[in-house]
């Protein structure tokens, strides 16, 4: 069907059909558009809205000659802008770019007496819809309707891809938020161990303390220390737990704790666990260390549940203004089934803490084995977006019945 309205408002309805042709064929619909000319010669004018109106386009057209003109135009609608290219001391390029610069999508077409190839393509490039010699306007009209009928799907097409951006920076900013909501809750769990559960363990260590000193039978003192012994193992646990929910020991700095935590996975699964690194101590953004420490939690507790390896190893290094941690296993690898897992929120959930910080996620796999590499630009706005979580960290108090050597003890991160 021949499109009939090509108005910007809609609002000229289009003309009914034509009387019949000597022939008895109906002429097609006219179509109604607003066409901006420009154009120095009067007679190229007339000749250009004869051609239009051949070919089926009642326009209403203004001719322009000088940029002034042009300008002052511009701040009407077009359906449809024609431009000579040679003009005096202006030019259909000059235009264009004109047009452009003033944010008008309006397709946009060259008409001239002569224009080079290399004018031609320069014109596309720089956003011109089409370019016609006056000698061959016979297709004028097809390409008119064909410029406005492509610039209307671009128009489509820039607005669908802006709702997309618009959709995944909301996607990005909840993911933030969960992030963020996840962390202080678990500071806020922690505390709530930390002073409830610590508290009540080492009121009842004391009790059965004195409970033992002052037993009359060797089998009540048994079942004391027996209790102890006990109260110590959930004493233990819970400050287990308590450093899983609130790495402490970030406050002895990344390299540190990431040492710590490898060498501790080894001894916990009995895998040959390595770990390197470039640097004994890094200067970092405060929400780096907590964003790395937790990629690398997360890759090694995948290792030892899914990649069924006996060697794993942790790289940190720091090169071109990077930060860089690499975790690497001689397992299974992962199949591309396993990463195009709808549910594979392990992987999608590294990713997403990566870009808390503006950093990224690469995976390589195979079947010997798999490397996941954490990489962090060392400045940039995103840096400290995690800023706001430390605040909710400091709250945390220290007591008195934590270990001072042992690095899970609560306090200030």
């Amino acid at each position: 069907m021949p499109v009939t309205d090509f108005s910007p408002s809609s609002a000229s309805p289009p003309a009914g059909p034509g009387p019949a042709s000597p022939f008895g064929h109906t002429e097609m619909p006219r179509v109604r558009m607003r066409v901006l000319h420009l154009e120095d010669n009067e007679e190229d004018h007339a000749l250009v809205s004869i051609h239009l109106l051949r070919g089926g386009i009642h326009a209403e057209i203004q001719r322009v000659e000088s940029d002034a003109e042009l300008v002052e135009a511009l701040h009407k609608e077009w359906d449809l802008i024609l431009s000579d290219y040679n003009l005096p001391g202006y030019s259909g390029l000059a235009a264009l770019d004109k047009v452009r610069s003033l944010g008008k999508l309006v397709p946009f077409i060259l008409v001239s007496g002569e224009i080079g190839e290399d004018i031609a393509v320069q014109a596309m490039r720089n956003g011109a819809n089409d370019y016609l010699l006056k000698s061959n306007l016979a297709r004028l009209a097809p390409a008119a309707l064909l410029a406005i009928e492509a610039n209307r799907t671009r128009i489509a097409k820039q607005r669908a891809d802006l709702a997309l951006s618009r959709s995944r920076q909301q996607l990005r900013e909840l993911a933030q938020h969960l992030q963020t909501s996840i962390e202080q809750e678990r500071a806020a769990i922690a505390r709530e161990i930390h002073d409830d559960v610590g508290g009540g363990l080492t009121a009842v260590k004391f009790d059965l303390a004195w409970i033992a000193r002052h037993a009359n039978s060797p089998e009540i003192a048994e079942r004391v220390q027996q209790a102890l012994e006990a109260v110590g193992h959930a004493h233990e646990a819970s400050q287990r737990i308590m450093h899983n929910l609130r790495p402490a020991i970030l406050e002895q700095g990344l390299v540190a704790a990431l040492q710590w935590m490898t060498d501790r996975f080894g001894k916990r699964t009995g895998l040959e666990a390595t770990f390197r690194t470039s640097h004994e101590k890094l200067e970092l953004a405060p929400g780096v260390p907590l964003v790395a420490y937790r990629f690398a939690q997360e890759t090694l507790t995948n290792v030892s549940k899914h990649a069924q390896a006996n060697k794993v190893s942790v790289d940190v290094t720091q090169a071109g203004g990077v930060l860089s941690i690499e975790v690497t296993d001689n397992g299974r690898g992962l199949s591309t089934e396993d990463l195009a897992k709808a549910r594979s929120f392990g992987i999608r959930g590294l990713h997403e803490r990566a870009e808390t910080v503006g950093g990224w996620v690469d995976i390589s796999s195979n079947p010997s084995g798999t490397t996941l590499i954490l990489s962090v630009p060392l400045s940039g706005p995103e840096n400290g977006f995690i800023d706001r979580l430390l605040p909710e960290f400091d709250a945390s108090a220290s007591g008195s019945d934590t270990d001072p050597d042992d690095p899970t003890a609560w306090g200030k991160l």
